[in-house]
């Protein structure tokens, strides 16, 4: 895995500033340590950070076709490069390198953008036409690499992460008014935009073309789901036999690499499906790697150990302290590059550490099987709630929340607490949003804590408006659980789960993950499965579980649901972290950053100070607003600082100009 960065002249040919280039690809150093290299000429300065997993001694980027008319940098990983390249043998292309960097510049000189629709993998790209003076910028399918980029004073700048952009000086550095209404609604901002005003995020499934001094964003893949009359008509033992194939598949070619390919083992069901058909087919010496938890609710080592003895694997487990949570969030903040609503992603972040320091670039991870499989409980909280809205008067059918819930359902206060709560908007059934509003109006409570001075530059329907652009035109046809499929893939998965819980934090120490679950095949496939197979009854995963029956043990398929977690009172507000959380949550810190309403930010602290469990919405306006006051604290205010601290320079550096000079 890399990052890649660059800079296009979109009116008159001129100098394209090698000095900014160096700075881009310098501050994206934990994504490429092994070599650097740089492309320049009149229009364009292309840079790209490696690290080396394929071809590693002749790998080198920017890399060029036979006539040095194309030219490439590449973040990522194209799994069926060696068929497609054995194709464009035979069409006569010739090679120069063994990487499938090249076999995507070939076969973009072969079929132009219509390339994209031959790539199984996870990526980010940047070619440049020398002849025709076009930049042409992609985004695998699902989002799972990272690709930025704004527009200023006539120049086109993009890179793997914002604060690579950052360095160009006449970047400015601001805070989206309608990206924090977003964020605290979904979780995240929505596909296309940053928490930062005029800093844009090339949508997963989208490529961007700029020649001629117009550039067109278009959509070349969208998440498919089909309506009734479309989809299968097989039993689960069919379906069930084409997962198994496709899931190996997809194992297989994902381990192939230069390089030892290791895997995430948490104990659950996907990681230890996923960990099982590398050791049963591939790799039964594959190293793994797991997070326990000091806090008994959130650790799977039980299960884990289980795995690990099961597999005889080569494990090594790293303990998520509530001391070492808090302490490495501001660093987490600093990769993720937006606020976050959780302290999740520091334990993985904790996890490619150990990774790292055990000498491996490549990990296979479980990511992605709860929303293509239907594992999530908002999916059978919405089977159960359009169930409930026909008769809404029952008394019986509100009971199967119970079902999900029986350890809440056990408490009578808890019960009518939880009741209430699932049954707002019952009479919304038609909602496009169904399925997820109550969870979203739930997070936006945390709204509250905003600022007059925010709240007045938040239009209030701005963001439902423009999530309701983004549904695609069969939507309306599809069901209940394809629809909240679809909303929890374009919305939590791409740009929360793959980026904050996964590209960034593993990134962070120069760890690239590959996710089987998210071969575009399998999606495909199962957006042609029927609802009622993926969640029988309320039993969710029903596929996936019937697919691992055989390779796994029964108590690891028939386990309940364990939701990966992290502490977040006992991990922000304690002894050793206190001192940065004061600084940041201070009267003068907040009233700088303008954004929170500081009477309300100092009672929220008060209150959690108070209390051993605070409730679900007190625990994301503590994270939310501390990780929003980091991003304004390392972004906006003292951006030189920390960049000046952060970059480095790789142990080589090739540049190619015009005339293709090297040093």
């Amino acid at each position: 895995m890399c990052g890649i960065a660059g800079v296009l002249n979109l009116k008159n040919p001129g100098s394209i500033s090698l000095d900014l280039i160096k700075r881009m690809i310098a501050a994206l150093y934990h994504r490429g340590p092994d070599e650097s290299g740089i492309y320049l000429d009149d229009r364009i300065g292309l840079g790209h950070a490696r690290l080396s997993i394929i071809d590693l001694s002749g790998g080198s980027q920017p890399i060029h076709n036979e006539d040095e008319t194309l030219w490439i940098v590449y973040n990522g990983e194209v799994f069926n490069y060696p068929e497609l390249r054995d194709d464009l043998l035979k069409k006569g292309h010739l090679f120069y390198t063994s990487t499938d960097t090249e076999v995507i510049l070939h076969l973009y000189e072969e079929e132009g953008t219509s390339c994209l629709d031959h790539l199984n993998g996870q990526f980010a790209l940047a070619i440049w036409d020398v002849r025709e003076k076009e930049l042409f910028l992609a985004r695998d399918r699902i989002g799972i690499r990272p690709l930025y980029y704004t527009v200023q004073d006539n120049l086109i700048l993009f890179a793997s992460e914002i604060k690579s952009i950052f360095t160009a000086e006449q970047v400015p550095r601001e805070i989206d008014p309608t990206a924090m209404d977003q964020i605290f609604t979904f979780w995240t901002t929505l596909p296309g935009r940053t928490i930062f005003k005029g800093i844009n995020e090339l949508p997963p499934g989208h490529f961007l073309k700029i020649s001629h001094n117009q550039s067109i964003v278009t959509k070349y893949w969208d998440i498919p789901f089909y309506p009734s009359e479309e989809q299968l008509n097989w039993t689960s033992d069919e379906i069930s036999i084409t997962i198994q194939e496709l899931l190996k598949d997809a194992v297989r070619i994902r381990l192939r690499a230069d390089v030892p390919v290791g895997c995430y083992l948490s104990g659950g069901l996907d990681s230890s499906g996923i960990t099982a058909l590398v050791v049963k087919n591939f790799n039964n010496e594959v190293s793994t790697f797991g997070i326990r938890f000091e806090e008994g609710a959130f650790d799977e080592g039980e299960h884990q150990e289980l795995m690990v003895s099961l597999l005889n694997a080569n494990h090594r487990a790293i303990t998520a302290t509530n001391e070492k949570i808090g302490s490495s969030f501001p660093r987490v903040i600093w990769h993720c590059e937006k606020p976050i609503l959780r302290t999740a992603p520091v334990p993985l972040f904790l996890l490619s550490q150990l990774v790292h320091q055990n000498g491996l670039k490549v990990v296979i991870t479980g990511e992605g099987a709860d929303e293509v499989f239907a594992g999530y409980n908002i999916f059978r909280e919405t089977k159960v709630r359009r169930f409930w809205a026909k008769r809404p008067e029952s008394r019986l059918r509100p009971l199967l929340i119970g079902k999900l819930y029986p350890y809440i359902f056990d408490n009578p206060r808890s019960k009518r607490m939880l009741k209430t709560f699932f049954a707002q908007g019952l009479t919304m059934a038609d909602n496009p949003f169904f399925s997820h509003l109550i969870r979203w109006n739930n997070t936006s409570k945390i709204k509250t804590f905003f600022s007059s001075d925010l709240r007045a530059a938040i239009d209030p329907d701005c963001s439902y408006e423009e999530l309701k652009q983004i549904l695609p035109e069969l939507y309306g046809k599809w069901d209940y659980l394809c629809k909240a499929q679809y909303l929890e893939m374009v919305t939590f998965l791409s740009n929360y789960l793959l980026s904050s819980q996964g590209d960034r934090v593993a990134m962070a120490h120069s760890l690239e993950i590959r996710l089987p679950y998210l071969d575009y095949r399998i999606i495909d496939f199962m957006g042609r499965v029927p609802s009622k197979l993926k969640i029988m009854g309320l039993n969710e995963k029903h596929i996936l579980k019937k697919s691992f029956c055989g390779i796994l043990p029964k108590d690891i398929i028939k386990r309940p649901k364990h939701p990966y977690r992290a502490p977040i009172k006992q991990s922000l507000l304690n002894e050793k972290t206190s001192e940065y959380v004061k600084d940041m949550f201070s009267d003068a810190s907040l009233k700088d950053a303008g954004l929170f309403d500081i009477p309300r930010v100092r009672m929220l602290v008060k209150k959690l100070q108070s209390v051993d469990s605070p409730g679900e919405v007190d625990n994301m306006a503590l994270v939310g607003i501390l990780s929003t006051q980091l991003v304004v604290e390392q972004f906006i205010k003292n951006f030189r600082e920390m960049a000046a601290n952060e970059t480095h320079r790789s142990k080589s550096m090739t540049i190619y100009n015009r005339k293709r000079l090297q040093s």
